[in-house]
């Protein structure tokens, strides 16, 4: 490895290991209490060096989000190549998006602080779009599994992609929203769960051709 590209590397490593400690930081207090001096801390480096590589906590928060939907993303891209029908497919893709969100529930935080306050996070136009599309690249998912189904028979192809996938995330994000920081946390995912499953039951006789 030459000079310059151990060089990268480094800054890399260093860029990831304040994120992963932004992160750990961020799930434990959440995002008022953690302080820039707090993650410097956390990742062993100066305030100053995180100054380096983010202009703001704001904006780590926000690639703390994208960071996990590349990642997420790498596990449901081909998610309607999957040998089962699209309406097995729909309700299986709804429980992986609730689960991704009960295991790490700060997650959702910022997701909806993105869309419902984006003005607080003092985003770049590039930080914002590369969230818009991390965050877009996952919802897509529902629409291959919506074409799957139209291209099978199994939904009517009369139905709108884009409206019915943009309505079934936001089904999902507004059933998770009404539970996930409230009431008894052992009752939660159950409660997310079957809320979920209960509502797609109705939303997928709809599509059926």
């Amino acid at each position: 490895m030459c000079p310059q590209e151990k060089r990268k590397k480094e800054k890399e490593n260093k860029r990831n290991n304040i994120l992963k400690a932004a992160r750990k930081l961020f799930f434990d207090r959440g995002f008022k209490s953690v302080t820039v001096d707090n993650i410097a801390a956390k990742a062993g480096v100066s305030k100053g060096s995180i100054y380096l590589y983010f202009d703001s906590k704001e904006e780590i928060y926000a690639q703390v989000l994208v960071t996990d939907n590349i990642e997420h993303n790498k596990g449901i891209r081909n998610f309607a190549d999957k040998d089962a029908a699209a309406a097995e497919l729909l309700m299986e893709f709804c429980q992986v998006y609730v689960d991704y969100f009960l295991h790490d529930n700060e997650l959702f935080r910022i997701l909806m602080t993105f869309m419902l306050q984006t003005e607080q996070m003092n985003l770049t136009p590039e930080q914002n779009a590369e969230l818009i599309k991390t965050t877009n690249d996952n919802i897509k998912v529902i629409s291959g599994i919506l074409q799957k189904g139209i291209d099978s028979g199994e939904f009517s192809p009369a139905i709108d992609i884009r409206q019915t996938q943009n309505a079934i995330w936001g089904l999902l994000n507004g059933i998770i929203s009404l539970f996930l920081f409230m009431g008894n946390p052992a009752k939660r995912a159950d409660r997310i769960h079957t809320m979920v499953k209960e509502s797609l039951d109705v939303f997928i006789k709809g599509l059926i051709a």
